[in-house]
Parts: structure tokens; C-alpha cells; sequence
């Protein structure tokens, strides 16, 4: 990175994307006004504590398509970041500190080697939209249960062979996304979800009782299978 980026303290948004980056250095912290930084489609592996002092950080922070095998946990000082997207990475585990970014509205994971989440994601209050296909997901915590906001979920390509039980009861959830898994059986509770609209079941080997069908397509779900 050159000089002259820190020579602007002021600076707000930072795009740096497809530039073969291998490394970023910790004076990245020294850029406290930043509320956009884009690193996606480069060659890092590791990116400093010092991300967690950008806390002006509001609207995305790009990680997506690097290298990465963890995340710092200084992460969960970014409090007022909406959009987080750490896909197509090499992680095996999200930071605990995750739960504390309370202003998340839409988080992407998809393509990592996640076999869990943390618990503490159910303290994401705003979030919307979870992304995590192409994963090793066969379960989500019980605290997801407490993402009443939660319009979008994508678990498609995980290891999922039941419908989470952490979806029931979620107010707010419109699309679930399972293709892809080995789920062979659906709950009667799908029917009880008030805002669903749209459950992809493709490529799954899935029985759908006559009856569910018909209360989620009367209701006004569509069912793809």
C-alpha cells in the first residue's frame, strides 16, 4: 500500500480490491474515519487487531476472497458496521466477538469450512440477511432463534439433514435457502412461520407431506423441490 494512503486521516472510503495484496499493515488502524474499506479479491491471509479501531466503520467492510483462516477478534468493536462479507475464505470458525457488532444488518460467510457458528450470533438484533452456502454447517445454535429480524437465511451446500430447529418461530423470515443438503423431512412448524415466502428444498431428497405443502402454498409460500 503506498505512503500516501496515510497521509489522509480524513479519508472515509478506501477501495482496494483485486490489487494482489499480501499483506495489510497495522497503521490500517490509523484510519478512524473510514466508514467503507473494501479488501476483497486479494492474496491476505491474516488482517491486523488493528481492523477493530476503525469504529467509524458503518456501512462494508469486504474480506471476501482472500486467503484468511481466521478472523481477529477485535472485529466485535466494529458496533455500528451494517454490512460484513467474509466469504469465499478459508475459515473454520467465526469469532465469538462476532455477537457484540450490533449494528449488522446483513452478514455473508458463504464458501469457508464452517462446521458451527457462535453462539453469540443470536445478539445480532438487526440483522436481516445471513449468507452461508458452501460450508460444513449441519446445525445452527439456539441463539439463532433470537434473530427476530431475520428476513433471508442461505444454508444451501452445508450437511444439514433437518430443517434447523433454531427457524422456528422467527417472525420476520421470508426465504430459506437448503438446497443442496441431505434433508429428508420437514417439520409441521414450517407452517407456523408468519412471513415465509419462499422455502427451496432443490436437490435435496426431501418428503413433503401432502398437507404441509398445501398450508404453506395456501398461505402463499412457495415450495421448490
Amino acid at each position: 500500500m503506498p505512503d500516501e494512503v496515510w497521509r489522509q486521516p480524513r479519508l472515509e472510503m478506501l477501495l482496494l480490491p483485486d490489487n494482489a495484496l499480501t499483506h495489510l499493515p497495522a497503521r490500517i488502524g490509523t484510519l478512524t474515519a473510514l466508514h467503507t474499506l473494501d479488501l476483497g479479491h486479494n492474496r491476505l491471509r491474516a488482517v491486523p487487531e488493528e481492523l477493530g479501531d476503525l469504529t467509524a466503520l458503518s456501512r462494508f467492510l469486504y474480506l471476501h476472497d482472500n486467503e484468511l483462516t481466521e478472523l481477529p477478534a477485535s472485529l466485535g468493536r466494529l458496533t455500528r458496521l451494517g454490512y460484513l462479507n467474509v466469504g469465499e475464505n478459508r475459515l473454520t470458525a467465526l469469532p465469538g466477538t462476532l455477537g457484540a457488532m450490533s449494528g449488522l444488518v446483513e452478514l455473508r460467510a458463504q464458501h469457508n469450512q464452517l462446521s458451527e457458528l457462535p453462539e453469540t450470533i443470536g445478539s445480532l438484533a438487526a440483522l436481516r440477511e445471513l449468507w452461508l452456502r458452501g460450508n460444513r454447517l449441519s446445525e445452527l445454535p439456539a441463539g439463532v432463534a433470537a434473530l427476530t429480524a431475520l428476513r433471508e437465511i442461505e444454508l444451501r451446500d452445508n450437511a444439514f439433514t433437518l430443517v434447523p430447529e433454531a427457524l422456528r418461530g422467527l417472525p420476520s423470515l421470508r426465504r430459506v435457502d437448503l438446497r443442496g443438503n441431505r434433508v429428508r423431512q420437514l417439520p409441521a412448524w414450517l407452517a407456523e412461520l408468519p412471513a415465509l415466502e419462499k422455502l427451496d428444498l432443490r436437490w435435496n431428497d426431501t418428503h413433503v407431506p401432502d398437507g404441509l405443502l398445501r398450508a404453506l402454498e395456501d398461505r402463499g409460500c412457495v415450495v421448490l423441490r
